[in-house]
């Protein structure tokens, strides 16, 4: 019976400790993120679209607080770099209004959705939705929908943690893209058959870019000479 009675304590708790107050879930996030003062990761990089030939590609990141971000890569002119480098700071920076949705499940994880929305009218993001893992308050999806660019997703997976820093192993950027901005020769090779090909004549289709992180080190500093160099 005492054992019975301390399970439902326990799963009663580990219930109410999920808070459905969306800026006390957000300001878990931001204060797990804010653990890393910098980092450095290499990244492998594979592009989807259909209408292009992209070979993967390799690259480094680094980042330090508050927005600091350099890219070391001679292919990062086609990638958007939300996909490649996103912080819960740089969405979560400016005033917004916050709103609790649901709960969902995201790769078998259990997840708080909250909504977002930003009040500076010259934010390019209409709206965004974080799927949360409250228990580590790590962010397992995002969805924004910009003024421009259409809708953008991204996956993220967590399968070898870094000393419980949400940082992950890999990402799934899903994203629309406009043909008619993109240069021949800027990432790969058009597809002359595809871009021949009346069946594939509108100008935005969907792409995916695959990111896999390794070798990240966190908080170990990097100087703020790496940031003054020219980004890609």
């Amino acid at each position: 019976m005492k054992r019975v009675t301390l399970f439902i304590f326990l799963l009663a708790f580990y219930t109410f400790s999920q808070s459905k107050d969306p800026n006390i879930i957000l300001n878990n996030v931001k204060e797990k993120f804010n653990r890393i003062n910098d980092y450095e990761v290499n990244v492998r990089i594979k592009v989807d679209v259909d209408f292009l030939k992209a070979p993967e590609s390799e690259a480094k990141i680094y980042f330090k607080q508050p927005d600091k971000i350099h890219f070391e890569s001679e292919n990062f002119a086609l990638l958007p770099k939300e996909g490649i480098n996103f912080s819960p700071m740089a969405l979560l920076k400016d005033n917004y209004t916050a709103l609790y949705d649901k709960e969902d499940t995201v790769n078998g994880v259990k997840t708080s959705v909250v909504k977002v929305i930003p009040l500076n009218d010259k934010s390019n993001i209409i709206l965004t939705t974080l799927w949360v893992d409250q228990a580590r308050n790590y962010i397992m999806k995002v969805e924004s929908t910009t003024k421009i660019n259409g809708t953008f997703t991204i996956e993220f997976n967590y399968d070898k943690p870094v000393d419980d820093y949400p940082l992950p192993s890999s990402t799934i950027f899903t994203f629309s893209i406009d043909r008619t901005n993109i240069p021949r020769g800027m990432y790969g090779n058009m597809d002359e058959e595809k871009e021949n090909d009346k069946k594939v004549s509108r100008k935005r289709t969907t792409g995916r870019v695959y990111v896999y992180y390794s070798n990240y080190k966190v908080n170990e500093g990097i100087p703020d000479s790496i940031f003054e160099k020219k980004n890609d």
